[in-house]
């Protein structure tokens, strides 16, 4: 075992691997789920690409901020870095805490059954699908990806490049058909488009959770600022490639869906692709559920390796066990971090019903995504000389801060026992905040450090250095 500075997590990914990293967490699943959460919501075509369009132009604005905040706070771990430097380290622990629990696990775990639901629904096209089955396989390939992301970084990227061509063939295969569709002169669909639109304000927030879900990730490689190569040049280049890049993908893909097919024929599938396909594409129908799968596949990939950066890093700054912030001294990857995710995920296989876990996870991951906007206006007010490199005008992150406030407050008269759910999970952070960062007892010292050692003989992980006291966050130099 070597010192602290022999094992760190290598800088090994440049602007190409940053923009595939983006793209591919934000394509993974939601495209090919939540067009049916979306037309369901806003009962309208014409609401439902406004929808689209939004969400991407909301995700763009935030994504700006985020540049800002990823150049200041040159750290690992996201969020949780920039609500940790702005409000203190309660807060930061309850983000880590329903990251953890919630939203992160739940991703994991709603990739994983769109993964399975398009490899079995060839198999059974005219039946209800297996459900054991489906939890199988999504079980299996989280277990696959948590090993190949703990094995090599450097593999795990190569490999999310070859999916990421998948992801933009299958999506581009929809987007070509639904346009030669509509130039046959099949534009019924598109007649009256506003005809029944959903108005009442909380179920058009709801609507929008589901295509939020879509372009989620747009954040997370903020997760990864310590591993990324000249992040002040490389982190607002690779978001300003993304995002529009992807809005323009996901706006014409929904185009397509809504060529092809009927409102009740979305509403009606579990499967939007593989309906799509079959309805079009003829003979070449085995195409969409296998662009699908490796989509998904990919998604999951990218989504494993970049979250479990932000229980590391909250590992390492003492909040949570201190074993789980340990490095594999052969592979430099966080494995005691994704084996623990790997497990929570497997946790919330228990359901397959992907539309509630979608609008669960979504209200937490907003109510701090609008914590972490507000740390960075405090942040405007309290350290107004701190070094950014990229600095946005402070109209951007209030206008982020409203709609975020809007998609938060709404939905809880639509949906309020989600949301309550929601908010008692995030509050039951509070006695494991005082366990962990408390004064902890000589006994569980103890229990820490022996887990701790026993994590260690089993990774090869970093050693003496964080069996001691827990390392703070550093700020941003001024």
């Amino acid at each position: 075992m070597g010192s602290d500075k022999e094992v760190r997590l290598k800088k090994e990914i440049g602007l190409l691997e940053g923009v595939s990293i983006i793209v591919g967490i934000i394509i993974g699943s939601g495209i090919f789920i939540s067009p049916k959460g979306v037309l369901e919501e806003a009962n309208s075509v014409g609401l439902t690409l406004l929808v689209w369009i939004l969400t991407g132009l909301l995700s763009m604005i935030g994504a700006v901020c985020y540049a800002e905040l990823g150049t200041t706070i040159l750290r690992s771990g996201g969020d949780y870095a920039y609500i940790y430097e702005s409000f203190g380290p309660l807060p930061a622990f309850l983000f880590l805490w329903d990251a953890n629990v919630v939203f992160v696990p739940t991703s994991n775990a709603i990739m994983g059954l769109t993964f399975a639901k398009y490899v079995v629904q060839p198999f059974f096209p005219t039946a209800c699908l297996p459900d054991y089955s489906v939890r199988l396989i999504a079980a299996a390939a989280i277990l696959f990806l948590t090993f190949l992301n703990c094995y090599d970084v450097r593999i795990t990227t190569r490999v999310q490049n070859v999916f990421l061509v998948a992801k933009i063939a299958g999506l581009l295969t929809v987007i070509i058909a639904g346009i030669v569709y509509l130039l046959q002169g099949n534009t019924g669909n598109f007649e009256n488009p506003w005809a029944g639109t959903q108005t009442e304000p909380g179920s058009v927030a709801v609507c929008f959770y589901s295509g939020i879900f879509s372009y989620a990730g747009w954040n997370y490689l903020n997760f990864m600022t310590e591993e990324l190569k000249d992040p002040y040049r490389n982190l607002p280049r690779a978001i300003y490639i993304s995002l529009p890049l992807v809005t323009s993908i996901y706006v014409l893909a929904n185009v397509g869906y809504l060529a092809v097919m009927t409102r009740p024929e979305m509403l009606a599938s579990d499967a939007i692709a593989v309906t799509f396909g079959n309805k079009i594409l003829g003979v070449f129908a085995f195409l969409m559920p296998l662009f699908v799968a490796l989509s998904t596949f990919g998604g999951l990939s990218v989504h494993i390796m970049t979250s479990s950066r932000l229980l590391f890093t909250g590992s390492r700054n003492g909040q949570f066990p201190r074993f789980l912030s340990l490095i594999s001294t052969s592979r430099s990857t966080p494995t005691p971090a994704l084996v623990f995710l790997s497990i929570l995920s497997l946790f919330y296989l228990t359901t397959s019903d992907i539309i509630t876990l979608i609008e669960y996870s979504s209200f937490v991951e907003s109510s701090f995504i609008m914590l972490t906007i507000s740390g960075m206006i405090w942040l405007r007010y309290k350290k107004p000389n701190l070094n950014r490199p990229i600095k946005v005008h402070i109209a951007i992150p209030i206008i982020f801060l409203l709609l975020c406030a809007f998609l938060v407050f709404l939905p809880v008269y639509v949906r309020p026992f989600e949301c309550g759910m929601a908010v008692l999970i995030t509050l039951s952070g509070i006695p494991f905040y005082a366990i962990f960062n408390g004064n902890k007892s000589p006994t569980l010292r103890k229990l820490t450090l022996k887990a701790t050692r026993l994590v260690q003989k089993i990774f090869l992980s970093l050693p003496e250095h964080h069996d001691s006291e827990p390392e703070e966050i550093l700020p941003a130099k001024s």
